[in-house]
């Protein structure tokens, strides 16, 4: 998951008010890892 355990991206995702429950991360992540891969830059860049 891009270098990230899912505890660790929530973690993350929560502190930067990213709004994605799991169940949209993982569609996200198999429809567009592309976009997918920006929201895991956004979780780790609020930290």
């Amino acid at each position: 998951m891009n270098g990230l355990s899912y505890s660790k991206l929530t973690y993350q995702l929560k502190q930067a008010e990213v709004g994605l429950n799991r169940k949209m991360l993982a569609q996200l992540a198999m429809v567009d890892p592309q976009a997918f891969t920006k929201v895991v830059e956004v979780a780790q860049s609020a930290n």
